[in-house]
């Protein structure tokens, strides 16, 4: 029988670190939520994610994966897969929504298709080296631009481009991190975060909004990393329709993509009230400054509880006979 108050005994191996430039951050979620499991009593152990990863879950025992990887490798389907591959259940998102979720520009796609507003944008790929005259002309676009790596987060590669001059050093940084780089227009206004915990069969919850106060107006990994930086007001004190718009849109975007476990939602709302969909993160962080636990707290779910439910995810994806891993409701 599983111990009285968990929802598995069965081993789970939190896995965390990787390769990806969010590695450090990564760490910081895996570490996080291993000691949450810890706490509330379960069979965990902390893998972090190297070559050797196949070995180290057969030696390791593991039958429930834990993602708390961010980025590429880990946020993108390919450790989905792998997973998959090895008949170990993980929580989150499955193959094709992480894999959609990562790529910024098919999200945009996508959601465009089901009415979801996004940022007007286009794609430039490595090689490419086309006027800012031309891209400006071609995707309808005018100065202030956003250009980032199409597949990358934390914001890492990422710059607005306010002068003619800043160009081509903006797409060279971009093409640093991903073979394609998005530019799409700046959204002048507010910064907005909208996290959603739960599955479609179980009931998805939208989480209060974050709005987020950067420095300079402009949330880059330092202002989200460095406590102090930036300033997070939850709930967002916006206008009750905002506030509306932006949950069902979150709950739209999370539907449309098929996710799983928790997602974030990110945003932009022009001054006039008007929001924007920017990108979906399908493995959002769990750190002590990251935004899902905070909205989580608002409504009464702290981080331990919020660690449960996301590995409840993991335990949706196996039927009750699976090899060693029993479960119960989490309630």
């Amino acid at each position: 029988m599983v111990a009285t108050g968990r929802i598995t005994d069965a081993r789970i191996g939190v896995l965390m670190g990787g390769r990806s430039s969010e590695r450090d951050i990564s760490l910081k979620t895996g570490q996080a939520v291993h000691q949450a499991l810890i706490r509330l009593g379960y069979d965990a152990v902390a893998i972090d994610v190297t070559d050797r990863l196949h070995r180290e879950l057969e030696n390791q025992k593991v039958a429930i994966a834990f993602l708390s990887l961010h980025g590429p490798g880990g946020e993108d389907g390919t450790i989905q897969g792998f997973l998959e591959t090895m008949g170990i259940p993980y929580t989150g998102s499955g193959v094709r929504a992480s894999a959609v979720g990562m790529h910024k520009a098919v999200t945009k796609t996508l959601l465009a298709s089901y009415g979801v507003p996004v940022a007007a944008g286009t794609v430039v790929r490595e090689g490419d080296r086309p006027a800012l005259a031309r891209i400006l002309r071609e995707a309808h676009l005018e100065l202030p631009i956003v250009v980032k790596p199409v597949a990358q987060g934390s914001t890492i590669g990422v710059t607005v481009v306010r002068r003619a001059g800043q160009w081509k050093e903006a797409l060279a940084l971009a093409h640093r991190f991903d073979q394609e780089a998005m530019v799409e227009s700046y959204i002048p206004g507010h910064e907005a975060a909208v996290s959603l915990v739960g599955t479609e069969a179980e009931g998805v919850k939208v989480l209060p909004a974050i709005e987020i106060v950067a420095p300079e107006g402009f949330y880059d990994f330092s202002a989200k990393y460095q406590k102090g930086k930036t300033q997070y007001l939850c709930p967002a004190p916006f206008p009750p329709k905002v506030l509306r718009q932006v949950s069902e849109m979150a709950r739209r975007t999370y539907a449309v993509l098929g996710c799983e476990g928790a997602a974030r939602v990110d945003f932009r709302i022009t001054p006039r009230g008007r929001p924007y969909v920017l990108e979906i993160n399908t493995v959002p962080g769990m750190t002590e400054t990251s935004l899902l636990p905070m909205a989580a707290a608002q409504v009464g779910i702290g981080y331990d509880t919020l660690v449960e439910r996301i590995l409840q995810s993991a335990l949706d994806r196996v039927p009750r006979s699976a090899s060693g891993v029993r479960q119960e409701s989490a309630g």
